[in-house]
C-alpha cells in the first residue's frame, strides 16, 4: 500500500514537471513568434506626415537600398555650408514626418541631416526586426558615404530611444566622427526583465540590442543623453551606458525631462550643448 501510494505521488510528480516544462516551452515559442510585434511599433504613412506642400522645400524625400533587398524611406536636410553630416534614427513609435519639428531643430546645430525610417515605419517596406533595421542603417550610413560624398569621420551617429540600440550598434562597426545616444535602453533583456519581473522571461525574445556591451567597441567622441525623470528607460540605464562607454565621452542629464521631451524641457541650452560637443568633433 505505501509503495503504491509512493509510486502515485512520483507519477503525480513527474505530470506537474511535464506540465510545468511544456507550459515554459510553450510560453517562450509564442514570444518569440509575437516578439517583434511586443517590440515594434511602427506608425505608417500617412499617420504622422503634415501635408507635404508644408515641408517639400525644407527636405529632399529620398530612398534607400538596403543590401538585403529593402526599400526605406528618410529624409535629407542640406547645408552646403557644412562638411558634417547628423545621421539620426528616430525611436519606437515614431516616423520621420513625426520627426519634422525635430528635424527643424536639430537644423540650428548648422550641419546636414538624414533621418531615416526602418523598414515597416512610415513610407518604407518590410517588416522592422533587430538583424533588419541594422540593415537599414548600413544603407543610410553607406548612402552618406558613397552618394553623399561624406568622408566617415564628418558622420555623427545619433539616436533616440530605440534608435540609440541603432546607432550604437553602428557606430561599434563602422568609423564616424561622434555618437549621440538620447534617452536609450542598455538591451532588451534588461528591458524585458524591468517591464515584466518574471525569471528567465527575457531570455526568450530572439532581439538583444545588447548596447551596454557594443558600446565598448565604438572608437569616436560619444554623447550620452538622458532625461532625469524618464518613465520609459530609467535614467540609470543612461549611467550604465556612460560607465561602460570608451573615452573620450561625455553625459549631459537633462533635468527635468521625461522619455520624449527632451528638446522641448532642454530648450536652448541643450541645443547649444550639442552643438557644443558636434563642432568639437
Amino acid at each position: 500500500m505505501v509503495m503504491e501510494s509512493a509510486a502515485k505521488v512520483k507519477r503525480l510528480l513527474t505530470m506537474v514537471l511535464v506540465a510545468f516544462a511544456a507550459g515554459i516551452v510553450i510560453v517562450f515559442v509564442t514570444i518569440r513568434v509575437i516578439e517583434n510585434r511586443l517590440i515594434y511599433f511602427p506608425p505608417r504613412y500617412p499617420e504622422g506626415f503634415p501635408s507635404p506642400q508644408t515641408y517639400e522645400r525644407e527636405v529632399e524625400d529620398v530612398w534607400l537600398l538596403t543590401d538585403d533587398g529593402v526599400r526605406i524611406n528618410a529624409f535629407y536636410r542640406m547645408n552646403p555650408a557644412s562638411k558634417q553630416v547628423l545621421l539620426w534614427f528616430h525611436g519606437n513609435a515614431e516616423n520621420i514626418g513625426y520627426d519634422l519639428d525635430h528635424l527643424r531643430a536639430l537644423a540650428k546645430i548648422g550641419v546636414n541631416i538624414l533621418v531615416v525610417d526602418y523598414r515597416g515605419y512610415g513610407k518604407s517596406e518590410g517588416k522592422p526586426d533587430e538583424v533588419g533595421v541594422y540593415h537599414d542603417a548600413d544603407a543610410a550610413y553607406d548612402y552618406l558615404l558613397n552618394k553623399r560624398h561624406f568622408r566617415a569621420q564628418d558622420i555623427i551617429i545619433y539616436g533616440h530611444s530605440l534608435g540609440g540600440a541603432v546607432a550604437i550598434n553602428l557606430a561599434s562597426r563602422r568609423p564616424c566622427g561622434g555618437l549621440i545616444v538620447q534617452s536609450s535602453f542598455t538591451s532588451v533583456l534588461a528591458m524585458a526583465q524591468r517591464m515584466f519581473p518574471i525569471p528567465f522571461l527575457g531570455y526568450a525574445a530572439k532581439s538583444r540590442f545588447d548596447s551596454l556591451q557594443k558600446i565598448r567597441d565604438v572608437h569616436a567622441p560619444i554623447l550620452i543623453v538622458h532625461g532625469t525623470r524618464d518613465e520609459v528607460v530609467p535614467f540609470a540605464m543612461g549611467q550604465q551606458l556612460f560607465a561602460a562607454a570608451p573615452e573620450p565621452k561625455r553625459f549631459y542629464p537633462v533635468e527635468g525631462a521625461g522619455h520624449n521631451n527632451l528638446m522641448e524641457a532642454g530648450g536652448e541650452s541643450y541645443l547649444a550643448y550639442l552643438q557644443s560637443f558636434v563642432a568639437g568633433l
